[in-house]
């Protein structure tokens, strides 16, 4: 298994243990995600798309990854995933490459890329 595939399923892990330690909080949180990303004026493959936008910006390395999967199971394709990080760049520079290339390499590792 990959490095990135490996953070991600810690990610997955953890996630299920903070929901199970916090579960009233995790409710209401999740809750409140699970109506952001539903079909709307916005596909949910494009929220996702901006979603991964933004955590590259951000530069969590969790959030890229979780966004990145996300994208993926709503049927974003590579190119589009590739378009994403060159908008981060566009409007990031150099940072927009550096945190990019997390996601290549978890693309590398899926077989994706």
């Amino acid at each position: 298994m990959g490095e990135q595939m490996d953070l991600n399923r810690k990610r997955v892990d953890l996630v299920a243990k903070f929901k199970e330690a916090n579960a009233d909080f995790a409710a209401a949180e999740y809750g409140m995600l699970e109506a952001t990303y539903r079909e709307g004026a916005l596909s949910k493959k494009m929220k996702r798309l901006m979603s991964l936008a933004v955590a590259l910006r951000a530069g969590c390395k969790n959030c890229i990854l979780a966004q990145t999967q996300y994208a993926l199971d709503c049927g974003a394709s590579r190119e589009e995933i590739l378009e994403t990080i060159q908008v981060v760049v566009a409007m990031s520079g150099t940072t927009g490459i550096a945190e990019g290339l997390r996601v290549i390499e978890f693309l590398d590792e899926l077989g994706k890329l």
